[in-house]
């Protein structure tokens, strides 16, 4: 942290110095004008440094610097250096003073009111150094225009220093809020995966609950008989009702999860969903080193709050398409209105699918898909398309031919809405 405040003051100490050589001198003699002022300005009010304390550190290190610049460069004697630039040590220390006294790093977000008290602080800062040199015995000659040029020059810095502070705390802002965005995306992302399991898993539910049912009744059947395998047919029973005992534990708080983040994302334009699923696939595919050209064309202004079951639909149809594409491809997502129905339509210019595989593609289990060790893939994922599709009381179609495959859905509004 030391280490760190070290830094910002180098920083600050030297740019303020390097940029103060950038000078007009308007009256002759020993004052100017400079940019180091505009520095030193955006440094007290960007980091986080003690105000006063850097003032002061900023105008003694301004003046050791001008008194050996001007002895390496002019052989000016250090004793007639430090007369000539000892002023500028009370125009910084008057300028901190102020900015403190003012207390604008806290009503920075004020944009306006700092910028033109900066300008006063800079005007009141430049009489404090004008009042040390008449002192000293080297008073600058000042009429009406030179005192006018003093506030305008006050007013341009301390102007200047602000915009930049405020160009840079917008673009941090919206770098921020690009970031915030595209973890809300990954979230969105994994709850749509969740949706999925949570889906099958209630499906599993119940089948576990008939099990349990059958295997009681099979017990009740031997016992009645006094089979010698009646307990054991318990035993298993029992041991199901706590396969489904653990599954509604698992189920309810896998729901538990998805509610939560549906209560901070309630409703999402399909528009936006859209372009979610064009953005994740297309990175997908640069991570299966594919090109693939995936653009969504959305003609309805409807939001929805069926968020992640409509995710996972489109998701997995979208990476399919991807996995489907050789080395690049187009991949065209359509939402039109028709009708009572929205229509999804994805369509991608892939090899496409045969004839005898389309009547198979929506059963489970079914795949066309191997790794590079020759293991298939669980062949569910449009097979759970097409049963939240029903669940959604819609209905999902496919046609195809070589370069051109594409899936229809369609679902009613009131479903969506």
């Amino acid at each position: 942290m030391r280490d760190h405040r070290l830094l910002i003051w180098s920083i600050i100490l030297l740019s303020t110095g390097l940029l103060g050589e950038m000078k007009i001198t308007p009256f002759g003699g020993d004052f100017r004008f400079s940019l180091g002022i505009m520095a030193y300005f955006f440094g007290l009010l960007w980091f986080s440094v003690p105000v006063l304390a850097t003032g002061i550190a900023v105008g003694a290190f301004v003046v050791v610097f001008r008194i050996m610049l001007g002895m390496l460069l002019h052989g000016i004697p250090a004793d007639e250096g430090f007369m000539q630039h000892m002023p500028v040590f009370f125009y910084y220390v008057t300028f901190a003073a102020i900015i403190s006294l003012l207390k604008l790093k806290a009503n920075v977000e004020y944009h306006v009111k700092v910028a033109i008290f900066g300008a006063l602080a800079d005007i009141v800062s430049n009489g404090a150094e004008l009042l040390i040199r008449f002192a000293a015995g080297t008073p600058p000659h000042m009429t009406a225009h030179e005192t006018m040029l003093v506030v305008l020059v006050g007013l341009l810095r301390s102007f200047f220093a602000v915009g930049l502070c405020n160009m840079l705390a917008i673009r941090q802002v919206r770098a921020l809020g690009e970031q915030r965005q595209k973890e809300l995306e990954r979230l969105m992302l994994i709850n749509s995966d969740l949706f999925e399991e949570a889906f099958y898993l209630r499906k599993s539910m119940s089948h576990i609950e008939e099990i349990t049912r059958e295997s009681y009744r099979l017990y009740r059947s031997l016992k009645t008989e006094s089979h010698p395998g009646a307990s054991q047919a318990l035993h298993i029973a029992e041991h199901v009702h706590e396969v489904k005992k653990d599954s509604e534990r698992i189920l309810s708080g896998l729901f538990k999860i998805i509610q939560q983040e549906r209560m901070l994302s309630k409703r999402i334009s399909i528009a936006e969903l859209c372009a979610l699923v064009t953005r994740a696939n297309a990175n997908y595919g640069l991570l299966l080193g594919k090109s693939a050209d995936i653009q969504a064309t959305c003609d309805i202004n409807l939001s929805t709050t069926e968020i992640y079951p409509l995710l996972s639909v489109l998701n997995n149809i979208v990476s399919n398409a991807v996995e489907a594409l050789p080395h690049q491809g187009r991949i065209q997502v359509q939402v039109d209105l028709r009708d009572d129905s929205i229509l999804f339509s994805v369509t991608d210019d892939g090899p496409g699918i045969s004839a005898d595989e389309l009547d198979l593609i929506f059963h489970p289990g079914f795949t066309t898909k191997f790794d590079a060790e020759g293991n298939s893939s669980t062949g569910i994922g449009l097979s759970h398309a097409a049963d939240i599709v029903r669940l959604l009381d819609g209905d999902i179609r496919v046609r195809s031919a070589p370069g051109n495959t594409c899936f229809e859905i369609r679902i009613p509004v009131e479903r969506l809405t």
